[in-house]
């Protein structure tokens, strides 16, 4: 019997009632702390009410640890769930440089899966915080053109707050990666 595949559906909306029990919106911090917040946003700028946000990160140290108390979940591991205006924040610690290769290191930075209704597959982003001066030299950073790599780059908004959304789609979509 010959097998052919079939087309992907659409999970959802449902993540929010699905998942939302799973989220946590802060990590165990150790040193300097920051709260970010923003929204995801559709195509036409309206928020997504529903979207599911996993984001992982390094320690100030540049490890990835895991927190043998969480049975084995990575101690910078966070799921977020947007509201009802399709926002969302966090607080957790500044991550430090993490390895690229051999020779090059990568700028502080958080991995960002987005989970939505309407998406076959998760997209996975970055979250790069404003004013590191080693983001001129991030591998990853700078292999985006460089009138996009502000999709990246959170906003300051003071000493411990940024601000940073993710769009879609359209003219402002935030730079997603095929990894």
């Amino acid at each position: 019997m010959k097998q052919i595949p079939t087309a992907s559906q659409t999970v959802g909306p449902f993540f929010g009632i699905g998942l939302g029990y799973l989220c946590n919106p802060s990590a165990s911090a150790q040193g300097d702390t920051v709260n970010v917040h923003g929204c995801v946003l559709d195509a036409n700028r309206r928020p997504v009410s529903d979207a599911i946000l996993e984001l992982w990160q390094a320690d100030p140290d540049g490890h990835y640890p895991v927190n043998p108390n969480a049975s084995g979940r990575a101690a910078g591991f966070l799921r977020l769930a947007t509201d009802d205006t399709g926002c969302f924040r966090f607080t957790t610690c500044r991550p430090g440089h993490v390895p690229f290769d051999e020779t090059r290191m990568q700028a502080p930075h958080i991995v960002v899966l987005v989970f939505a209704r309407g998406l076959l597959r998760h997209l996975i982003t970055r979250m790069y915080f404003p004013g590191e001066s080693a983001n001129t030299s991030d591998p990853v950073l700078q292999s985006i053109a460089e009138s996009r790599r502000g999709t990246l780059i959170a906003h300051r908004e003071s000493a411990d707050t940024l601000e940073w959304n993710v769009v879609l789609q359209g003219a402002d979509e935030t730079v997603f990666f095929a990894w």
